[in-house]
């Protein structure tokens, strides 16, 4: 037992010293370069008025922060779809549940921009909802037919790439001064996030993050089988049908300020399981949080920094790191099988 905690620790400690100092190389990484003791004071609010001063405050930490929130919210979502559906491999975007939020987001915006208003935060966090739960349903009516998870797990590709495609017709036929926009949010990317959408996001999140923790116990013996956790005093069907909630508000938030974001909902959930090596929830829930948010500042560090002053996609970055993780959790699976 001893040993067991002595685990937890260093994971943690582990996970928090590379948050902290992605934390530091992300302030310092642009054009403008500071050192540790000016990022220092400008954290402490020293030096307003000034270059730096903005520059941190304005452009760079807003986005830091938007990385860690929305990072976390998916991995989060990806771990409580994972158990909902009891395989590692389902996660937001490859259910298609991302596409779905993205298409209905993107119809919004147009519809919106076409008469001249501004989509706030609550506006496109509710359209992306609404378009998560759509694809949600889809899948939940399929399941019922479909039994084999890899099957699934195509329809959800497929359903992605539906909702993909409409939203590519949306795009075409959308006005020019609207195509520059929809386009580089339909990429994802963290970047022109203002200090409002932050404080948004922080209580969305919040909340969603805070009745994910008191729903440890009965995810905890959900894990261990339906039979199991009804044993247990669990309602089922009220708690299926809040980890589908919970899981889709996390994703829609993610969608609707950052857009697509792929496969960061089923990397770091396994990331952190063999990390951890558990899968409790109360241990595997923050630890998620920690490990989507580190996972996200790493990829944005590149995506801005790679090939600076051209940013790149964060959805293309997460990809290039989480697609590789996915294969060997699925070749893993199959040699188990065969064993």
């Amino acid at each position: 037992m001893k040993h067991v905690r002595s685990r937890y620790c260093a994971a943690f400690v582990f996970l928090a010293a590379l948050l902290a100092a992605l934390l530091i190389w992300n302030i310092n990484a642009g054009s403008v370069s500071l050192s540790v003791r000016e990022i220092l004071s400008i954290l402490a609010a020293k030096g307003r008025g000034s270059t730096n001063f903005n520059i941190v405050w304005n452009i760079r930490l807003p986005r830091i922060l938007e990385a860690i929130l929305l990072g976390g919210a998916l991995s989060v979502s990806g771990f409580l779809l994972q158990t909902f559906f009891a395989n590692p491999i389902a996660g937001p975007f490859v259910l298609g549940i991302s596409s779905g939020a993205k298409l209905t987001v993107s119809l919004t915006m147009v519809f919106l921009m076409s008469r001249g208003l501004v989509s706030n935060s609550l506006s496109l966090i509710g359209s992306a909802f609404a378009g998560s739960m759509l694809s949600m349903g889809f899948i939940l009516l399929i399941s019922q037919r479909v039994k084999k998870m890899s099957l699934l797990v195509i329809c959800g590709v497929m359903i992605g790439y539906i909702c993909s495609a409409v939203t590519d017709f949306v795009v075409t036929f959308a006005e020019d001064s609207n195509i520059v926009n929809l386009h580089n949010w339909s990429m994802g990317s963290f970047s022109g996030v203002s200090w409002d959408q932050v404080a948004v996001m922080a209580v969305v999140v919040g909340a969603a993050m805070l009745l994910s923790f008191l729903l440890s116990k009965p995810i905890g013996a959900y894990q261990m089988g339906e039979v199991y956790a009804q044993n247990m005093g669990v309602n089922i069907q009220a708690f299926r049908v809040t980890l589908i909630l919970l899981s889709s508000v996390l994703s829609a938030c993610v969608t609707a300020f950052a857009g697509p974001i792929s496969f960061v909902g089923i990397a770091v959930p396994h990331l952190i399981k063999s990390l951890f090596g558990t899968a409790k929830p109360l241990i595997v829930l923050p630890a998620c949080f920690l490990g989507g948010a580190v996972f996200c500042l790493f990829c944005d560090l590149l995506a801005r920094t790679l090939f600076a002053p051209t940013e790149l996609s964060i959805s293309s970055v997460t990809a290039v790191f989480g697609a590789p993780i996915v294969i060997f959790m699925m070749l893993s699976r199959q040699t188990k099988n065969h064993m």
